[in-house]
């Protein structure tokens, strides 16, 4: 079945990369290959394959290996770049395999700078006994918070504003990703940006219903 996957997310990336960067088709054919012959191309062809499938795994919600468990989630998580993630395998190879999620959060990163949100800034404490505090573009946020492992799914509860995200874990941290609606209006309400800036916070609206499945947010690391 992952190999299957595979051959999908791979066939998609290297049609995505057709004209443009021929680099990335050359890497597409090759895990390709690798995967049609069962790994027997050689030892860096296998590295490759092993990297492609880590890579686009860390594009699927919910997929072994990237669910954050309870006490892992506890403690201070600081905003390091834009982070997404598609809501299963068949979706992310239907929009267009990795590159599609690598250039979701190249599209994001100037939009958040606009925003005001940074590292310095931006960032969001899970206590263990069940609250939260965060800043978002510096403008703090807190209340109660319910996480369920089985999901993924973080319900956050304040004052200001309820919102629901979830969680995934990354080579250096986490990602907390939201449905596109969901991330708007936590911006809008944390950030209390004026009119000049609603063109800004649209773009994150669009860049989200782009694609079917799509989970956009924060890459956060402690």
């Amino acid at each position: 079945m992952k190999k299957i996957f595979l051959f999908a997310a791979v066939a998609a990336l290297m049609m995505t990369s057709c004209g443009t960067n021929g680099s990335l088709s050359q890497v597409g054919s090759a895990v390709l290959t690798d995967v049609l012959t069962g790994g027997q191309t050689g030892a860096t062809t296998t590295t490759n394959t092993g990297n492609a499938v880590n890579t686009v795994l860390q594009s699927v919600l919910g997929m072994t290996g990237t669910k954050v468990s309870k006490q892992s989630l506890i403690g201070t998580w600081k905003y390091s770049q834009p982070g997404c993630a598609f809501t299963s395998e068949k979706l992310l190879a239907q929009a267009g395999g990795e590159i599609v999620a690598s250039n979701v959060k190249t599209k994001l990163q100037p939009t958040y700078q606009k925003v005001g949100i940074n590292a310095s800034n931006t960032q969001v404490t899970f206590n263990q006994d069940g609250t939260f505090s965060a800043k978002i573009a510096g403008k703090a946020w807190s209340g109660t918070y319910k996480y369920d492992e089985n999901t993924c799914k973080i319900t956050m509860s304040g004052l200001l504003l309820n919102v629901n995200c979830y969680a995934k874990l990354n080579t250096n941290g986490i990602g907390l990703l939201f449905e596109g609606k969901k991330l708007l209006t936590l911006i809008q309400t944390m950030s209390a940006l004026s009119g000049n800036n609603n063109t800004t916070i649209k773009t994150i609206g669009d860049v989200a219903s782009s694609y079917n499945g799509l989970r956009v947010g924060f890459d956060m690391t402690k």
